[in-house]
């Protein structure tokens, strides 16, 4: 086994080509679930009880909230409870947190768990919008002084998705800086990350914990890309304020995908779609979160800056060989509406339950629409 490279500042810099690397024994509790033990030894290829070790109170950011930022988790009584790990904000009594935003909020429920962002990943992939990548190419490509790799911060990167989806897209060496405030979650990322560009060239990763709500221009010095994946609709207006201006002071694009827009199609469609929708919105803007809004808060504040800003909607369009994302999103998707109007319960109740029938035979399919956002800032340098 290998160990990292290079260490800066308490910061490992890991290649991406190198073989397998060297992890700590884990600190297992006796409520961590048997899925999260399976999905520790399915990402990092160690056998036993070998996995990063957790610091007591860690966990924070995740690879987005965005359509799974609702769910029943087990905590309220009339709704299915069977929910995945982080496809909710209500964990099962003593569940291990995954996921916090804020330093400020201790007692937040847990957001997501290694097997959602799994479990969703491929239909991130497929959604993503391909027509934002060639006017981000072409920017990177005329990036001004530009020597050696591309530096791209991946923030909230959770399981790191992001980067496997986007750096064998990009031609080049790269160099990705995933930010996220669970060190559990950046062992995945790490452990993950694609090996090449497009092009053959060199991909390396580098692991930093921190608190994306206080994100500052120092913190993306040097970064030629900014990235982000279903993360703007769980941040206050503040926050993605702060954001912005850390992308503008550092002068670099900034590619945040799959936001959501608050729009949700099933077919065969049922009278209670809309109210169950309306309240999940509701759900997803709670404490002053931007929920469907982020999107339109996000292009003005970068406008405000001077960027050119483009948006592309990145669907989800989910049928039977879906099923199993289908199923845990929708009892997310219900769980937060009842959560936000528990006059809805009765009802729901049945809606859910016709809901995973159809589900289970085949015969639903959904679409839960999201927004893609690329930025860029004003060319410096003579560009």
């Amino acid at each position: 086994m290998t160990t990292p490279d290079t260490t800066t500042n308490g910061i490992a810099s890991i290649p991406a080509q190198a073989g397998p690397r060297e992890v700590g024994p884990v600190r297992r509790t006796e409520n961590e679930s048997e899925p999260v033990r399976e999905a520790r030894r399915e990402e990092t290829g160690v056998q036993g009880d070998m996995a990063i070790s957790q610091a007591p109170g860690a966990g924070e950011d995740g690879d987005g909230a965005g359509e799974s930022g609702g769910a029943d988790g087990g905590g309220q009584r009339g709704v299915d409870a069977s929910v995945v790990p982080g496809a909710g904000p209500v964990g099962r009594p003593g569940e291990r947190a995954t996921v916090r935003l804020r330093n400020d909020e201790p007692e937040e429920p847990p957001r997501y768990a290694p097997e959602w962002l799994r479990l969703r990943e491929e239909a991130d992939a497929v959604a993503r919008a391909q027509d934002l990548l060639d006017p981000l190419r072409i920017r990177l490509a005329n990036l001004p002084d530009h020597t050696g790799a591309v530096a791209v911060h991946d923030l909230g990167c959770g399981t790191g998705s992001m980067g496997r989806w986007l750096a064998p897209r990009l031609d080049g060496p790269q160099h990705w800086v995933l930010h996220d405030r669970d060190p559990y979650l950046l062992h995945f990322a790490a452990v993950g990350s694609p090996r090449s560009a497009a092009d053959g060239s060199g991909v390396t990763v580098e692991t930093r914990r921190g608190d994306v709500a206080r994100l500052t221009p120092d913190a993306l010095a040097g970064a030629s890309l900014v990235t982000a994946s279903a993360l703007l609709d769980v941040l206050t207006r503040e926050e993605v304020v702060t954001l912005v201006d850390a992308c503008a002071g550092a002068g670099c694009p900034a590619l945040l995908t799959l936001s959501v827009a608050g729009r949700v199609e099933l077919t065969p469609a049922d009278p209670l779609d809309a109210e169950i929708t309306e309240a999940f919105n509701a759900h997803q803007r709670r404490g002053g979160l931007l929920g469907p809004d982020a999107v339109t808060v996000a292009c003005e504040a970068f406008a405000a800056r001077g960027a050119a800003v483009r948006v592309h909607p990145s669907p989800w369009r989910l049928g039977p060989e879906e099923s199993a994302l289908i199923e845990q999103w929708l009892r997310g998707w219900v769980g937060a509406a009842v959560e936000q109007s528990p006059g809805l319960r009765d009802r729901a109740e049945r809606y859910l339950r016709d809901r995973l029938a159809a589900c289970a035979a085949g015969e639903l399919r959904v679409v839960v629409h999201h927004s893609d956002l690329l930025a860029l800032p004003r060319p410096t340098g003579g560009a």
